[in-house]
């Protein structure tokens, strides 16, 4: 097979995609979790409802023209947008970089963008929508065959990353009689398995608990929080994957050399 003419094109392309899609992603994590539909209505500003046009919506562009204002009436609007329209635009070329066109990119496109949208939703409202999770255990066990790790390892990754949460949160609850672990994550912990198979599934559950701590104690240190002050598990669990996605399977190798005779 001949190497692509304009490599460089095709990655520049597959980067502005990828700021498109960050711009959709951002109505899908407004919308979700107030269970609207992230297709219709048009976008509009959430403080006057004045109805965003076409060159108002261009990725990036589009805030630094208008200085991060509403056009129609000047209130803020978060950076948070354009950071993540710049993220999933990196992401897109990292990946293309990384697998180059195959199976394995689109999967690993898919997946990214998830673990983006539920970091924020998490982040900002401590939920992780069945709307997100549940459909994405569908398309993780689907496009296992096609782009790894194949069907058996996915769906074990599924039973083992909930089965596992969902058996920690029980325990947690006899033993306090009270929510440690929400069920959303749990959901998005099977759904991390679907896409990436049971070890890496593993290796995403002790990176994110891992972190999850230090940060939880600098947390209670800084702000002086008390020990039931919750965290959004599931921001340290998407962070976790996609570390995993990207060099899990180097680490996994590295650890049971250790043990290698």
């Amino acid at each position: 097979m001949s190497p692509a003419p304009y490599p460089a094109l095709e990655a520049t392309l597959v980067g502005l995609l990828g700021l498109m899609i960050g711009s959709f992603m951002n109505v899908c994590i407004y919308r979700l979790p107030r269970h609207l539909s992230p297709v219709r209505p048009r976008s509009s500003c959430t403080t006057c409802g004045h109805a965003i046009a076409w060159y108002e919506n261009i990725p990036i562009v589009s805030y630094v023209f208008l200085r991060g204002r509403c056009r129609g009436c000047g209130s803020h609007i978060s950076v948070m947008y354009p950071i993540i329209e710049a993220v999933t635009g990196a992401m897109f070329l990292g990946a293309y970089l990384l697998y180059g066109p195959s199976p394995l990119l689109l999967a690993r496109l898919l997946f990214g963008c998830v673990l983006i949208v539920l970091f924020v939703i998490d982040l900002q409202h401590k939920i992780l929508p069945n709307v997100i999770t549940l459909p994405g255990i569908v398309a993780g066990l689907l496009l296992s065959e096609v782009a790894g790790p194949g069907w058996r390892a996915s769906l074990i990754g599924v039973l083992v990353g909930g089965g596992m949460l969902w058996a920690i949160a029980e325990v947690y609850y006899r033993m306090r009689h009270e929510d440690g672990l929400g069920m959303g994550d749990v959901k998005m912990l099977a759904m991390i398995g679907a896409f990436l198979g049971w070890k890496l599934t593993l290796l995403t559950l002790v990176l994110a608990s891992f972190s999850g701590s230090i940060i939880g104690v600098v947390v209670l240190v800084a702000k002086k929080e008390s020990l039931k002050y919750a965290l959004p598990f599931g921001t340290f669990l998407a962070v976790a994957a996609m570390a995993s996605a990207i060099v899990g399977d180097r680490i996994v190798a590295w650890y049971f050399g250790l043990y290698a005779p």
